[in-house]
This record gives structure tokens, C-alpha cells and sequence, in this order.
């Protein structure tokens, strides 16, 4: 349990000292909103690093070089843990926001950071709402912000990949935006499988090669969902064999 109440402490000093932080970056925004996204987005990414250390995330990352630099992307992941947005978020380029479940809007401090940060909250029950969150995650990509969504809608609870609802990927298709792929591998050991205690793991993040969705054809671009997931699913099963 000790590693847990220092990981936890870290969190909510963090959070408490983040207050004065955000007047900083109001300020810098008002002179330069490209450098105050991208300081508020480093400064969010590092916390979750320590986050990933203290937890006991001792994740190794392949294939980083197949995420583009020189346009916003739609990362696509599995879920299995909290700690696949931990290492997402440590790991993806600045600026990337997150689509989220809506409950996370409620936590006090953290909403400032996630709203500041481009991410966007799930309702899963108003698909109405949900649909105007994904014209704004679209909006987001135009405007050269990557997005990263768990298109499974929640975290897996056997380990074993839920289907993905194919209305995540509107915000590919109707921007035309790459997708890369990112298999998440072990990260329930370091968490859910020992609740409340976090335990030291090895982890493995793969960034797959990037799906162009304008160049699919069939039933490959008609189920784009299953097309993706399969991707993934292939690289759970080489990157589990590395553990």
C-alpha cells in the first residue's frame, strides 16, 4: 500500500500547486496560445510520468517513430487500465486531448488541467451530445490538435478486447486525419488486478504504423472499427509474448 499513498500524495500535491500554475499560463496565453498549449500539455504529461514511476509503470515504448510530427493524428488504444491514459498522455506529442467519460469533468482540479488540455467528456448515455463531442473532436484535428480516444467506451474488466464503437472513428474519416494504432500490454498488473495496491510491472506501449482511412477499401473502410481493433489485437498478442 505504500506505493499507492505516495503515488496518491504526488497527485494531490500536484494538483493543489497546479493553482497558480494556471494564472501563469492564462497570462502567457495572452500573448502566445500555440507555447501556453503546449507548456500546459508538458506540464500534465511529466506529472503523469511521476505518476508512472511511483506507480510502478516500468513501461518500454516501440515503434515511436511511426507517430507523425508534421500533422494532428487520431490515436486509437485499448484499455485495460487507468494507466493506459497515464502512459498515453506521458507519451503521445504535444498537443494531443483525450476523450474522457464524463464523471472526470466533476474531479476538482483535474477538470481545469483536462479542459485546458482539449479534452472532451463522454456522456455514453446522450449519444445526441456525444455525436456534438465528436464534430468538436473533428474541429480539434483541423485545427492541429491530435485526439486520443479507448474507443471500447470503458475499461476492459477480463483483460480481453471489447469491440469498438465505430462512431469514434467519424473523427478520421470525416477529416481524413491519420490513425495510429497503440497497444497498451500488462497495464492491469500494475493496478486493477491488485486493487487498491499498485505493484511494480513491466509494460509495454506499442505505437503502431499509421492506418491512412481515405486509402481503405471494402470492408476494411465500411467497418474501420474492426479493421483498427485487429491491429491491435495482433500486437497485444506479439507484445505479450515479450513480457
Amino acid at each position: 500500500m505504500l506505493r499507492t499513498i505516495i503515488t496518491v500524495t504526488f497527485v494531490v500535491i500536484f494538483l493543489i500547486i497546479s493553482i497558480p500554475i494556471w494564472l501563469i499560463l492564462l497570462i502567457i496565453g495572452l500573448f502566445n496560445k500555440r507555447l501556453k498549449d503546449v507548456m500546459a500539455y508538458n506540464i500534465v504529461a511529466w506529472a503523469f510520468g511521476v505518476v508512472a514511476f511511483l506507480g510502478g509503470a516500468r513501461y518500454e515504448v516501440h515503434g515511436y517513430e511511426n507517430v507523425p510530427k508534421d500533422k494532428a493524428v487520431l490515436f486509437i488504444g485499448n484499455h485495460q487500465s487507468f494507466f493506459d491514459v497515464v502512459l498515453g498522455y506521458h507519451l503521445c506529442p504535444a498537443v494531443t486531448g483525450f476523450m474522457s467519460k464524463k464523471t472526470f469533468e466533476k474531479v476538482p482540479l483535474l477538470n481545469v488541467w483536462m479542459k485546458m488540455n482539449y479534452c472532451l467528456f463522454l456522456t455514453r448515455t446522450d449519444p445526441r451530445q456525444d455525436l456534438k463531442l465528436i464534430i468538436k473532436a473533428q474541429d480539434f484535428i483541423k485545427a492541429g490538435i491530435s485526439m486520443f480516444i479507448f474507443p471500447e467506451g470503458t475499461r476492459s474488466k477480463t483483460g480481453e478486447m471489447a469491440d469498438f464503437h465505430e462512431a469514434s472513428f467519424k473523427i478520421a474519416t470525416k477529416t481524413g486525419c491519420p490513425i495510429v494504432p497503440v497497444a497498451f500490454t500488462n497495464t492491469r498488473e500494475v493496478f486493477e488486478t491488485h486493487f487498491p495496491k499498485l505493484k511494480k510491472t513491466r509494460v509495454i506501449v506499442t505505437f503502431c504504423p499509421p492506418v491512412d482511412p481515405t486509402s481503405l477499401e471494402g470492408d476494411n473502410k465500411k467497418h474501420l472499427g474492426v479493421y483498427v481493433r485487429g491491429i491491435i489485437a495482433n500486437q497485444l498478442e506479439a507484445d505479450s509474448k515479450l513480457i
